[in-house]
Parts: structure tokens; C-alpha cells; sequence
């Protein structure tokens, strides 16, 4: 899968610039990372690129519907560039990590609310909460 990040700043009515392909190259290599992790991949590349021009990307970027911003019960906002398609998160209660999990029924909003009160629905949000593989060995080791 090739990512024409240009064209998709372009398409949202963004200017592209060197800090907005720096934190689109980041979230889609390094999926479900918090502020100071994206600014640190940018900055690893980018050296002058500052901390706000960070911030303010990662607002723009979202605002867009670019990339999207989670916060998992107990966890600092994360970032990811996979966008429109209501899939959900499975996260680890002993490290944080996040993996993606698909739509359950395949199609937004994957879950029907028994009252939606007359509320126009779009997503549903949903997070598994468990134990990661690697949180499990080591418990069992121990």
C-alpha cells in the first residue's frame, strides 16, 4: 500500500508542508503513539522542527480527518492515521500497549444503540481491555 500523503493534505484543503509529512510518515509507521513519541520520530528527522509546530499539525491533521485522536480509560491521548472506517482498540492493562481491532459487523456504526435517544449515530466506539501476549508470558514466568 503506497501512502501519497500530498495528496491527501491537499484533498483536505491543507498546505503540505515538511512538518505535516513528517507526523503522517510517523503515526503510519508507529500507529496509536502520544505527542511526545510523534515529536520525537519527527524530530529525529527533523530537527528544527519545534514542539508546537508538533501540536498544531497534530491538530490540523485531526480536525481534517486525517488522523485520529484516541484516549483510552486511564491513558494519555494517542495518534493514528487510520481513518473512516469505525474500527475499534484492544489495549493491555499491564503495559498500554494498542492494537487495532476490525468493525464487528463490518459496517459503521458496528454496533446498533438498543435507544438512541433520536440522536443521528455515525461511530461507535469500543475498546477491549485485556492482557497482551507479551504481559501474559511474563506473568506466567514469574
Amino acid at each position: 500500500m503506497t501512502f501519497d500523503f500530498e495528496a491527501q493534505l491537499r484533498a483536505a484543503s491543507l498546505r503540505v508542508t515538511r512538518p505535516r509529512l513528517a507526523v503522517l510518515a510517523a503515526l503510519r509507521d508507529h500507529p496509536h503513539v502520544d505527542t511526545d513519541t510523534v515529536i520525537a520520530l519527527v524530530r529525529a528527522d527533523h530537527p528544527t522542527v519545534s514542539h508546537q509546530a508538533v501540536y498544531d499539525v497534530l491538530r490540523a491533521l485531526t480536525d481534517a480527518g486525517l488522523v485520529r485522536r484516541i484516549e483510552p480509560a486511564g491513558s494519555t491521548a494517542r495518534y493514528e492515521s487510520r481513518v473512516g472506517d469505525n474500527h475499534h482498540h484492544v489495549v493491555c492493562r499491564s503495559c498500554g500497549v494498542i492494537a487495532d481491532v476490525d468493525c464487528a459487523v463490518g459496517h459503521a456504526p458496528c454496533l446498533t444503540a438498543s435507544d438512541d435517544h433520536d440522536f443521528v449515530v455515525d461511530e461507535a466506539e469500543v475498546v477491549y481491555w485485556g492482557t497482551c501476549p507479551d504481559c501474559a508470558t511474563r506473568r506466567t514466568l514469574h
